[in-house]
């Protein structure tokens, strides 16, 4: 673990945020990334010109090759340049990576930002408009981060690579385990939502700033069809957004120099952990025991912040879980401890569904309201008791509930420094854990279902239903079924989880027929 107990000026620390917004004016990525880092700076003028570096979170929406490069240039900041990698764990890496840095004496101040335009480009390409490149006369900008795919083989094999299509498997496996039924388990995916509703409806950054009821999250309509069972549309992720958002980290003496100190969000501990990469090889593709990892190891790192006082998610006043599809959600609470209906909240946006789902950055948002929630307390006494700091954990994961970074971040010092936890052992362990896939069986097979959905078309007619199946000696294979027929017969509507029932694996290609046909 790193820490500032010896130099306190090398606290690390948010000193500024900045979001964008725009519904109606046609704008590029950069554009939202410049408004929401001249807001940022705004509160820092300063540290304009003392920025080390600058950090891009991967844009999913065409952009030039620089886009970090093309956006120092807008704001007139000459510095390095870098971009991301995939993944919405990317924000929350690069604040616990830059207050490493910090920490070392490597690094002073930083901007981090990321923004996606994809409604500006939709309504480019109905208007008949050519496309928004950006600058393309630049070099391309380092990439930086884990760029490793998010699938393998096995998934490939059977073209399972949509985040949409994947994270129900996640989701029936959750279900199963409850021992809900479609429908009931709709219903308690509504509920779990519908507070996230009021809170987007309350946040003057979100895209759907509209409070919804459980029931009309979880009920299937025109409006809100099963896309994979059993979410409805209403339950997913939404990419069709445009906002940017952007964060000033510095160290606590480039913030005092800066005449700012006053507005520092102390960053106490940070932690990262991967699930075992691909999900078809996941022992249990219910649970995420890389959340678990990282969260043991953001604890016991925030512990050390503190000064060798204990610290748990009960200290935490502040929560923000990534919530891209309910199943994040759960596997979190789940991995972290936290109750379904914790009086805390789980979100400060009101989530991916209705805050707005910019590609790889969210998690820049839910910091930027985060650090500004705990800026607001600035001055008060550290808790209602006067012992304990005021804190926020937020969460970033990547790919299918694959990569995962967590941070905590308090309203006064940390007395130990800055931690970074180590998940050294337990990454050791998680990826030992990984089962063998299998890309084909010589002969039928029976096999018993680990996870499966159904895949529905706007009628809401089922058009695929893959699945992941346990063979005999213990391997794992994704599966397709072997024709229309199969999947036909596999609706989940009104049907009992299909969880731990028997498949028929078809010899050869990897598609499989029902145990009765």
């Amino acid at each position: 673990m790193t820490t500032t107990a010896n130099d306190p000026e090398r606290t690390p620390v948010v000193i500024s945020s900045g979001q964008a917004i725009e519904r109606t004016r046609l704008v590029n990525p950069v554009d939202l990334m410049e408004r929401a880092c001249e807001e940022a700076l705004a509160h820092a003028p300063l540290l304009r010109d003392r920025v080390d570096r600058l950090s891009v979170v991967d844009v999913l929406g065409r952009t030039g090759p620089a886009p970090a490069t093309e956006l120092a240039r807008r704001l007139g900041i000459e510095t390095r340049c870098e971009v991301s990698t995939v993944g919405g764990n990317t924000p929350q890496w690069l604040v616990n990576r830059a207050a490493t840095d910090i920490v070392a004496g490597t690094l002073s101040t930083t901007v981090i930002a990321g923004a996606e335009a994809i409604r500006s480009s939709r309504d480019r390409r109905a208007a008949g408009l050519a496309r928004e490149l950006g600058a393309t006369d630049l070099p391309p900008d380092p990439v930086v981060g884990d760029g490793l795919p998010g699938i393998g083989p096995g998934e490939s094999a059977i073209g399972l690579m949509a985040p949409v299509h994947i994270y129900p498997l996640f989701e029936n496996v959750v279900a199963a385990r409850a021992g809900h039924h479609a429908s009931e388990h709709r219903l308690a995916m509504g509920r779990l939502l519908a507070p996230f509703t009021e809170v987007a409806s309350r946040h003057p950054f979100a895209w759907f700033p509209e409070p919804r009821s459980a029931e009309s999250i979880a009920t299937p309509a025109p409006a809100n069809r099963i896309v994979a069972e059993p979410y409805t549309k209403l339950m997913t992720a939404f990419l069709g957004s445009d906002q940017g958002a952007a964060l000033v980290v510095c160290s606590l003496a480039a913030a005092r120099r800066a005449g700012v100190a006053d507005r520092a969000v102390f960053i106490w501990s940070g932690a990262e952990a991967v699930d075992v990469r691909f999900p078809a090889a996941r022992p249990d593709p219910g649970r995420s025991p890389a959340i678990a990892a990282a969260g043991r190891a953001l604890f016991d790192s925030a512990s050390a912040a503190g000064g060798g006082a204990a610290f748990g998610i009960d200290d935490i006043e502040i929560l923000d879980l990534y919530s891209c599809f309910p199943a994040a959600v759960e596997l979190a609470l789940d991995a972290l401890g936290i109750a379904d209906d914790d009086s805390r909240g789980l979100t400060v946006t009101g989530g991916l569904p209705y805050f707005g789902g910019p590609g790889n950055n969210y998690t820049t948002h839910a910091i930027a309201t985060a650090t500004d929630l705990l800026r607001e307390s600035t001055g008060q006494p550290p808790s209602a008791s006067g012992s304990r700091p005021r804190l926020a954990m937020t969460t970033g994961l990547g790919w299918f509930v694959t990569k995962h970074a967590l941070g905590i971040y308090g309203s006064t010092p940390p007395p130990g420094g800055f931690h970074r936890g180590d998940t050294t052992t337990a990454q050791s362990q998680i990826d030992a854990s990984a089962v063998e896939v299998a890309l084909g069986v010589d002969e039928r097979t029976d096999a018993t279902v680990v996870a499966a959905t159904v895949i529905r078309d706007a009628d809401g007619s089922p058009t695929d239903a893959p699945l992941i199946a346990r063979l005999p000696d213990g391997h794992h294979m994704a599966v397709a079924p072997a024709d229309g027929e199969v999947t036909a017969s596999m609706g989940l509507l009104d049907s009992p989880s299909l969880i731990g029932g028997p498949v028929v694996v078809q010899a050869g290609q990897p598609r499989y027929r029902l145990a009765n046909s």
